[in-house]
């Protein structure tokens, strides 16, 4: 793709990742105006739609000696590779490490995998959900009195894996700039899930966070919570400093306003603000707090996103199938590439100098059957 803009303009991005971690990963690194040519689609054949903005999609068969040569003309001539196989299966296919680093000495090689590259689980299958199981952070969410409960597969997938990966990759990146030399990335979405629970590890088992749905962030508290309104929808209430949580008490008038960092009172708080807020619809309370600094928000679902103010201001033409690029820049603000999941090896290989004929030879059986031409090559 030409005309990028952004802070990453000039990068260009090997992806052969697959599911979401990578993908996401590489979609941030996109937003920021890097070049990024994702090789092959994932087990099914298909990328992950809603991850592919600003990529490009080739097909290439690293069985094959003319795929094989593809890849390597392809990273000599990049700054970054980003690969999510198990240990052990990129070097096999062609695509590792000590082999690409050898063509290219300044590559940023990075793996995003659930386990990283070492320990006893390395080579072992897991999800978002495992991740968070042994990195201490699933048996902190979810309520007292029933199983822990993910938050879908934010935390290790999307922040812990991709984000984390991303923000490695830029590092190495400013370093590179300073060494001439490139280096591998162990990124491995347990580490991720790891370091954001740092605060929290220090807080568990105190009086913040005691058990798991208990606590000052955890559900237990009655300034930091959700109410139930008279339509069964929900408002978030954040008013943990004791100005937000004068503001909110006052603006109910609920009478003297108590000391709500002292679980003494927490019972009785809570039942004066579940009986509060259910005697108004959410849509009345968001209007009645619109002007009050208190912490309060409507709980919206993904459909009404677009019509709320604060979303279709700030991001004109908001979709939820289409989220904005962050952050915003003020002065290298990059223009986010359409999503276009079609198969793109002979253009792209085209700009590589690779011909038309050689570029059928390097997709090879891998595009058999493919749908739109994407099919992982098979290991």
């Amino acid at each position: 793709m030409t005309g990028r803009t952004g802070p990453l303009a000039g990068i260009r991005v090997l992806d052969m990742t697959r599911l979401a971690p990578g993908p996401y990963g590489s979609m941030l690194l996109a937003d920021l105006g890097a070049e990024v040519i994702a090789i092959g689609g994932g087990r099914s054949g298909l990328p992950v739609p809603a991850l592919s903005r600003g990529k490009e999609f080739v097909t290439l068969d690293l069985k094959t000696d003319e795929g094989r040569a593809a890849l390597h003309r392809l990273v000599a001539e990049s700054d970054v590779f980003m690969e999510g196989f198990r240990p052990g299966v990129a070097d096999r296919i062609g695509a590792g490490y000590a082999e690409l680093g050898e063509i290219n000495p300044r590559l940023i090689y990075c793996s995003v995998t659930g386990y990283g590259q070492t320990g006893p689980l390395a080579s072992r299958a897991g999800h978002d959900i495992n991740y968070l199981a042994i990195g201490g952070a699933l048996g902190t969410f979810g309520p007292a009195d029933g199983p822990p409960a993910p938050p879908l597969n934010l935390v290790a997938d999307f922040a812990g894996g991709g984000l984390l990966a991303a923000f490695g990759i830029v590092g190495a990146l400013y370093e590179r700039e300073r060494s001439g030399r490139g280096q591998y990335l162990d990124a491995a979405m347990v580490d991720g899930v790891l370091s954001m629970m740092g605060m929290n590890f220090v807080d568990w088992g105190g009086g913040s966070l005691p058990r798991r749905g208990e606590g000052v962030l955890a559900g237990s508290m009655p300034a930091y919570r959700c109410y139930a309104c008279s339509d069964g929808r929900y408002v978030a209430v954040g008013a943990l400093e004791n100005a937000f949580f004068t503001n909110l008490w006052q603006a109910l008038d609920l009478g003297e306003v108590p000391n709500h960092l002292d679980p003494a009172n927490w019972d009785m708080i809570s039942e004066r603000l579940d009986a509060s807020f259910r005697t108004r619809t959410m849509a009345e309370w968001t209007e009645f707090f619109a002007e009050i600094d208190a912490c309060v928000t409507p709980v919206l679902e993904p459909h009404e996103l677009a019509g709320f103010d604060q979303i279709s201001q700030r991001y004109q033409g908001f979709r939820a199938d289409s989220v904005p690029a962050v952050p915003v820049y003020s002065r290298t603000a990059a223009r986010p590439g359409e999503r276009d999941t079609e198969d793109a090896t002979e253009r792209v290989l085209g700009r590589f100098g690779i011909p038309p004929e050689h570029a059928r030879k390097a997709v090879g059986s891998a595009g058999d059957g493919a749908v739109k031409g994407l099919r992982w090559p098979p290991v």
